[in-house]
């Protein structure tokens, strides 16, 4: 039995995420292939539940690391009991957000040391790499305008625009740095248009 593909969407807030995955998801099943759509943090139960924990407007101060510690905990679970299985199995899995976050957000966004990001994801996940990366890209301005119409912002949404430029500005660098695994999609374009783009990466698999 051949393994599934593994393919992650990435983007700021606002891009266009869910409504592409979608867009995706069905434009791979059309070509015969069974499709798992997920999403990080997150993923299992236990991994919702830390991603509530990360998103939330706690009383308690959350430190820079604890923050990527949780979000490799829940990648950990996610990885094991959900995304490998599936590739496993042949089921082609599209996962909102993957490792490439935290290297922007985590990384980019609060600025902790992209070494040790990428040791964190050699001991999480080891050799599981995207097959495919859609970086949704969109200026700052836009994607916060769009996010600001789904109501109150958890955490990150609530991050002021110096901060998503940086973590943009970090998505660009690793769509630079790995050309055969990005490809970058302008989510400023209607939404037509980048459903046509996402069915020619599609047709492309």
């Amino acid at each position: 039995m051949e393994t599934g593909k593994f393919i992650t969407i990435e983007g700021i807030e606002g891009v266009g995420k869910s409504t592409n995955i979608a867009h995706l998801t069905k434009a791979i099943e059309k070509r015969g292939h069974t499709v798992l759509t997920t999403r990080e943090p997150g993923g299992t139960p236990m991994a919702e539940r830390i991603r509530d924990l990360v998103a939330e407007h706690g009383d308690e101060s959350m430190p820079d690391i604890a923050e990527l510690l949780l979000v490799f905990a829940s990648r950990s679970l996610h990885v094991n009991n959900v995304i490998q299985p599936a590739l496993a199995a042949g089921t082609w899995v599209v996962c909102d957000r993957f490792t490439d976050s935290s290297r922007a957000y985590q990384g980019g966004g609060r600025g902790l040391p992209q070494d040790d990001i990428n040791l964190l994801a050699d001991w999480v996940h080891g050799d599981l790499r995207p097959d495919l990366t859609i970086l949704l890209d969109a200026p700052v301005e836009t994607g916060m305008n769009r996010a600001g119409r789904r109501g109150d912002p958890d955490r990150f949404e609530a991050e002021r625009s110096e901060f998503f430029m940086r973590v943009r500005e970090t998505y660009l660098q690793l769509a630079v740095a790995e050309p055969h695994r990005f490809v970058i999609v302008d989510a400023t374009q209607d939404l037509d248009r980048v459903r046509q783009t996402i069915e020619s990466i599609a047709a492309t698999l």
